[in-house]
């Protein structure tokens, strides 16, 4: 069964949403424990990975801004503390934390929780709440279940901190639980309130069940799409979070989490082959992913732009790119450096250039500067070494930009960009 996705997608344009994911955290100095998964009694100890420890090296010659390593550290966890100011809330009692959403169709969507999981791992060691925010978000995932498969996330909730519009789930807020979890058990062991391990075990094991295409291995776009109906075949480029795949692949033992890799990797490849010859761009939608995989000819999900580098796909040479500089994977740099090279000399050099949206032949859509569009080309750009000039020029346009705090889409965009860019991003 499947409900009418009018809610699963989200944020596109200025002001608006997409569904999924989760975010939180704190500030304070950063210290510098090593370690593998923590025994029972480390979580008194601290985190095993505390941010700015940077005991997990990137590939060969990735590049990284221009200064010292205790400066990207700290200017990280500044955008960190305004970030989490505007965006971390109790609103509901229960014991909840949640991230909130007020560029999206409602007050609380799995996009954010996702994200919010994510950076409360990352940030430990530097936020001395980021447990507590973790296991807040964590308490508001389980207390939150699809209606369709309730190892999932619901997508939305409204102000009541209620699950609505369908109660399914959405593929992008999943896959950022699952990985932030395997992150928390790496910081913290799972002898604790939560067995992390064994929520993203299960959390993983959903996500192939319910929002893996079985018969492409391509990611549906929830739960709620199923066999038969005519979203089935579609799948959203700004979900292919390469290095998920490998943590849930490590975690799990499941050998089915290469075979989705590659098969993502593979579109990626033939996207900016057949589509974006001279710019690499990828379009927010993909259609016919069981006979010839295309961009979305039109509106398919939420906009005319559906087939065009719009508010979805602007996150993927972020998440290309943060697989390229943790794994060094060929495919992966060069998916990376071929978004990297066209936009460098499409925009001459100048971040303040890079455009709102583009058609995947290189056209500008729209006008503006924002952060969801500007900041992902930082990771990118830390594959090429030949672009340090243009990676530092990026890094201070993000410094040079606030939080929004009307965005929690771009906010929290701009601030996991900075935790890869400042050398903090790790893979579990």
């Amino acid at each position: 069964m499947s409900h009418a996705p009018q809610h699963r997608s989200a944020h596109r344009s200025p002001r608006w949403r997409r569904p999924l994911a989760g975010l939180a955290v704190a500030a304070t100095a950063v210290t510098g424990l090593t370690g593998l998964a923590p025994a029972a009694d480390a979580v008194a100890a601290g985190p095993a990975v505390p941010f700015g420890s940077h005991t997990q090296p990137y590939a060969a010659g990735t590049l990284k801004p221009s200064g010292a390593q205790a400066t990207l550290d700290q200017k990280t966890v500044d955008y960190y503390t305004k970030w989490k100011a505007a965006f971390v809330r109790q609103n509901c009692g229960n014991g909840w934390y949640q991230v909130i959403s007020p560029d999206a169709d409602h007050p609380y969507v799995a996009e954010a929780q996702g994200y919010g999981m994510v950076i409360a791992a990352t940030m430990a060691g530097a936020d001395p709440d980021a447990k507590k925010i973790f296991d807040g978000l964590t308490k508001w995932m389980i207390d939150h279940p699809s209606s369709i498969n309730r190892d999932l996330l619901a997508a939305e909730q409204d102000s009541s901190c209620k699950s609505v519009n369908g109660t399914d789930a959405a593929t992008d807020g999943d896959l950022d639980v699952a990985y932030g979890l395997l992150l928390a058990d790496r910081q913290w062991g799972s002898a604790g309130t939560y067995d992390y391990k064994a929520l993203a075990l299960k959390h993983i094991a959903a996500i192939k069940k319910d929002e893996v295409n079985p018969t492409t291995k391509l990611l549906k776009l929830g739960d709620w799409s199923s066999s038969g109906d005519q979203y089935y075949y579609i799948t959203r480029t700004s979900d292919w979070m390469i290095d998920h795949f490998r943590a849930f692949r490590t975690a799990s033992g499941d050998s089915t989490w290469d075979t989705v890799r590659t098969a993502h990797q593979n579109q990626i490849t033939n996207l900016q082959t057949k589509y974006a010859p001279n710019t690499g761009l990828l379009p927010d939608f993909v259609v016919n992913t069981n006979t010839t995989p295309k961009p979305a000819p039109g509106q398919v999900l939420e906009d005319p732009n559906d087939g065009a580098y719009w508010w979805n796909a602007c996150r993927t040479p972020w998440r290309i790119a943060d697989d390229a500089v943790t794994s060094g994977d060929a495919a992966s740099l060069a998916a990376a450096r071929k978004l990297n090279t066209w936009i460098k000399t499409k925009t001459g050099g100048d971040p303040k250039k890079i455009a709102v949206g583009y058609k995947l032949n290189g056209t500008q859509i729209s006008s503006g500067s924002e952060a969801a569009f500007f900041a992902p080309f930082t990771v990118a750009a830390m594959t090429d070494p030949g672009s340090q000039a243009w990676l530092d020029a990026l890094w201070n346009k993000m410094l040079a930009t606030p939080v929004d705090t009307s965005s929690y889409y771009s906010a929290s965009i701009q601030l996991q960009v900075m935790i890869t860019a400042s050398g903090n991003h790790w893979v579990p």
